[in-house]
């Protein structure tokens, strides 16, 4: 979509222009690229080759067919409304995590909010011992992938030292618009046992992250690069601060750097999911220096923001004012998710 710069300020401003004559206008093409966790998007199948009866969906009585065709065009809703305001289009690249298989993702894509999209595809099935698996979706009128890869978290548990299954780590590298872009997505292991007991998991998966970016940087030390995910730790957390050494403030991004935009939300309060009464801003979209620069000839970061409208927040019960989940209390809700989605804006200058 076209973006025409009326209120140029704030552009010019946000990446730190303040030199402009007053009469200048700008066109621009922006596209919105989103995460979002889809909390437990499971079928109705009881496959005996995994744990799928921990599903919510599975430990349900009456016509859970239905059940599972409300929660799917809820998430085609969620994911069809993100950005749509500014870019009057869904989000062209789309990280996703709690998805059981490709055919629920199929099921998704194809949802007549979003089947004129003309989504691809992107997954493999993770080791992880509940059954879920991360997946990117991309529209492929805007991009186009080239290269794919999945990489395996190998963890242990402290105690027992037995392996810990979690999901693997998608790589995808390709051209927006004839951009390179690589894009990770992650859903690092959870807080099971307390943060603390769990911390060494996270940081072995951020390790496992900055091991993949690092590599595409040797190839290409501009890379333009977006981690997103759910990572189970706050933008402040070791895995994120420390091992991925992610900058809150983009003006101090050293070269191969890593900008977190979330930080900045994180330390205002906001979050993208809740327990007890607690925020946390686990759901995150960092992106490398390259992204950053003021030269607009190629896509760059533009805005970061968590997408938390009204109908995605729950109004009443013990979850009023958490993002509304879609499973409570041995039933379904007909919510969304128990997280918000996240996303960022790029941005490109066209010649009219």
């Amino acid at each position: 979509m076209k973006l025409h710069i009326i209120l140029f300020y704030c552009l010019f401003l946000a990446i730190g222009t303040s030199q402009l004559n007053a009469q200048e206008k700008k066109t621009y093409k922006i596209h919105t690229i989103a995460f979002y966790n889809l909390e437990n998007l499971f079928d109705t199948i009881n496959d005996t080759s995994k744990f799928d009866e921990a599903s919510p969906i599975m430990e349900m009585k009456g016509d859970i067919e239905t059940v599972y065709k409300k929660k799917v065009h809820n998430m085609a809703r969620v994911l069809s409304d993100i950005g749509l305001d500014d870019t009057h289009n869904s989000p062209v690249i789309i990280g996703i995590s709690e998805v059981e298989n490709r055919q629920v993702i199929e099921d998704l894509i194809n949802d007549p909010l979003l089947l004129g999209r003309d989504y691809g595809i992107i997954h493999y099935d993770s080791p992880d011992a509940r059954g879920i698996d991360v997946a990117m979706l991309y529209q492929k009128k805007f991009f186009t992938p080239l290269h794919t890869s999945s990489h395996e978290l190998k963890i242990y548990d402290d105690n027992s030292r037995k392996r810990v299954y979690t999901r693997d780590q998608l790589l995808v590298s390709g051209t927006l618009e004839g951009d390179m872009i690589h894009v990770l997505v992650n859903h690092w292991p959870s807080r099971s046992g307390g943060e603390a007991r769990s911390r060494p998991k996270r940081v072995a998966a951020a390790k496992l992250s900055k091991k993949i970016i690092d590599s595409l940087q040797t190839n290409d030390p501009y890379a333009k690069i977006f981690l997103m995910g759910d990572l189970n730790d706050d933008p402040t957390n070791e895995s994120v601060k420390k091992v991925l050494n992610a900058e809150k403030d983009r003006d101090k991004v050293e070269f191969k750097g890593i900008y977190n935009p979330y930080e900045s939300f994180y330390r205002k309060g906001l979050g993208t999911t809740a327990y007890r009464d607690a925020w946390s801003l686990f759901d995150q979209i960092l992106i490398s220096k390259p992204l950053l620069d003021k030269d607009f000839s190629t896509f760059k970061f533009y805005q970061a923001g968590i997408y938390n409208k009204n109908y995605l927040v729950g109004k009443y019960g013990r979850y009023k004012g958490y993002p509304l989940r879609s499973f409570a209390d041995g039933g379904f809700t007909d919510g969304f998710s128990d997280h918000f989605p996240v996303y960022v804006y790029v941005i490109k200058e066209i010649s009219e």
